[in-house]
């Protein structure tokens, strides 16, 4: 009988250990958790009820997820049922804040109340994170059962802007595979898409006052390998490569994620990134020619520096063609017409000045506006963009190069180029969306460019924890918040879309919803594992990347490197090999710098936690680490 006692006792208690783990590995951390002693039991058959009409979609949801089936349906009531097992309620109530929520955990149930319903959406994602990942893909049988530690949690975003932009237009991304994309960002309390919906390499959005827009504009010949080399199409190559969304296609991806309380904000990027529409409408260009749709061929050149862009080709709409300003004017007003969201993303950035400064057309404008350089020739459009945009009853959002030749009169200004634009903005009382490359784009690399696709840089997901929005001396009313950004140039599927967003995309959500001061890397890591547990479960993929060293190399003599192996995280061991060989936990463990033996042909390195792999076998080239180390 004791032994029976001692044993449903440490039962009991692993129970409530293994459910207070749920608990304590939300993404992001909630403004206040207080856990309690004991844990709810449900099952298949809970019943969930509801408060209030505007609710009955969401328990339904939750109803569904408990039940895996479709024919179980919540039950509306003023006050919890008794045979209601979890309820969602709205209130009012000062205290919670906006978006903000309760939820309760105790031996009645669970309730999760606030003042709206995206507040109760936002509870039940964290609901969702407290079950155990059999809750992502739940069994039909009826004895399937869930624990829940007792816990109250009081929450509210901390910024209202938490957003991710998917580019469309590099590579064309189905209607279906969009809606996949909602589905995992809302999972992390993102709010805002940010669709970047037309550039060089196509134009997805059906404009009916400008039919060829798609039918020239959103095709191109398909080419596989590394975006910006490919060879240049023939005329005889097929252009069958991409694709758009009709109409009514956006109205049925905007209904689905307004269900989900997620913005959509497109882009229409003006005047540069527009060899899509000269492809469809060459007379909207200052250089007369014959355009082509790009197909990432090499068509611009970057000096750095800070220096603009050099065009090979004139990719740009022509500012002082009043042409552009009549297509652009039906354009944003189709546009306005599809998309409820408060904002409307102009562009405005990488501008190509070159062809410009030939232009006649450009050089009489500058005379007649008097305008002094082509930053004020290019101020001179966007302001004009801006009056279109706000007679449709919207507001204009750009790149921060919108700030060059002066900001328009009420635009927002998106920060990509670090902070300082930001900055800029927000002293001149702008609304700013922080978005800065060193931090958020989720299209550079995670790892080391030899295991990675590569693209212009490397960022690595303890960079990004490290993104704080609102920089020091700056108003913080003005920050709308800041967003994760995925230009798909190297990214042909919605898998690889996956790998580039997740794990990073956890630390951009942390950033934006939870308090200033709660960052801890260390803990953060070990919630992120707790949550490949549940992109396992549901089948996304992620990437292993913070179980990879960073290299880091010195030149020891004319022919000689010496490697570093950095960690991103605690806890590993790396095992390696110059031998041509795989290592295992039985080689080697690095330990100090290590000087590369000179007939060596390949570095080879392994992570392990605890004796087991945990890591990719990263290959390295001795004439790659040669070359890092400046060697010839």
């Amino acid at each position: 009988m004791k032994k029976l006692i001692v044993l449903l006792t440490l039962s009991f208690i692993t129970i409530s250990v293994f459910a207070q783990q749920h608990v304590r590995n939300l993404i992001p951390q909630p403004v206040s958790v207080t856990e309690k002693n004991g844990t709810l039991v449900l099952n298949a058959l809970s019943k969930v009820a509801y408060s209030d009409a505007k609710l009955a979609d969401l328990a339904n949801q939750l109803q569904k997820k408990l039940s895996n089936a479709n024919t179980t349906r919540a039950t509306m009531a003023k006050q919890k049922p008794a045979n209601a097992k979890l309820f969602l309620t709205l209130i009012n109530d000062n205290t919670i804040k906006k978006d903000g929520y309760s939820l309760d955990v105790n031996a009645s149930g669970v309730t999760i109340k606030a003042n709206e319903p995206s507040g109760i959406f936002y509870g039940l994602q964290t609901l969702y994170q407290l079950f155990d990942k059999s809750f992502i893909k739940p069994a039909t049988a009826k004895e399937q059962i869930w624990r829940l530690s007792y816990v109250t949690i009081q929450d509210h975003p901390r910024f209202q802007w938490r957003g991710l932009m998917l580019d469309v237009s590099r590579h064309f991304f189905t209607k279906d595979e969009v809606k996949r994309f909602i589905d995992d960002m809302v999972k992390y309390k993102f709010n805002t898409l940010h669709w970047h919906l037309t550039d060089d390499q196509g134009w997805r959005i059906e404009i009916k006052s400008y039919p060829k827009l798609t039918s020239v504009g959103a095709w191109n010949v398909k080419r596989e390998g590394r975006f910006g080399t490919f060879a240049e199409p023939t005329d005889d190559e097929p252009r069958n490569y991409g694709g758009f969304y009709t109409q009514e296609d956006i109205k049925e991806i905007v209904q689905y994620a307004a269900e989900r309380f997620v913005d959509i904000v497109p882009e229409i990027d003006v005047p540069g990134h527009s060899l899509a529409a000269l492809a469809a409408y060459p007379e909207l260009s200052c250089t007369p020619g014959n355009y082509k749709v790009n197909s990432g061929e090499k068509f611009m050149i970057w000096p750095g520096g800070g220096q603009h862009f050099y065009g090979l080709i004139d990719n740009t709409l022509c500012p002082a063609n009043e042409k552009v300003y009549e297509f652009l004017d039906k354009v944003f007003g189709e546009v306005a017409a599809l998309f409820p969201a408060e904002y409307i993303h102009m562009g405005g950035d990488e501008t190509a000045r070159n062809f410009w400064e030939k232009s006649e057309q450009i050089k009489m404008l500058m005379q007649e506006k008097g305008l002094k350089n082509l930053d004020e020739v290019q101020s001179y459009f966007v302001k004009r963009v801006e009056k279109i945009i706000e007679s449709k009853g919207k507001k204009m959002i750009g790149w921060d190069e919108i700030l060059q030749g002066g900001l328009p009169p009420n635009a927002a200004v998106m920060s990509w180029q670090g902070m300082k634009g930001g900055i800029e903005a927000a002293k001149q009382g702008r609304k700013v969306v922080m978005t800065p490359t060193d931090f958020v784009y989720l299209d550079y690399m995670q790892g080391d460019p030899v295991i990675e696709a590569p693209v212009y840089a490397s960022l690595r997901l303890k960079k990004s924890y490290q993104f704080e929005p609102v920089p020091e001396g700056v108003d913080a009313n003005l920050i709308l918040g800041g967003q994760g950004n995925l230009w798909v140039e190297q990214i042909y599927n919605l898998r690889q879309v996956q790998y580039m967003i997740w794990p990073r995309a956890f630390a951009v959500a942390e950033i934006l919803w939870s308090p200033k001061g709660t960052k801890d890397f260390n803990g953060f890591v070990k919630r992120v594992e707790k949550h490949f547990e549940r992109l396992d479960a549901a089948e996304t993929k992620y990437s292993p990347a913070i179980y990879d060293p960073e290299f880091k190399v010195a030149k020891k003599d004319s022919n000689s490197v010496l490697v570093t192996l950095i960690p991103e995280i605690e806890g590993l061991d790396f095992h390696y090999s110059f031998d041509n060989s795989f290592p295992d936990k039985f080689y080697p463990v690095y330990k100090e710098p290590l000087l590369v033996p000179k007939d060596a042909q390949t570095f080879r390195v392994i992570s392990y936690r605890d004796g087991k792999p945990i890591g990719r076998m990263i290959i390295m080239p001795v004439e790659e680490l040669k070359k890092r180390a400046g060697i010839k």
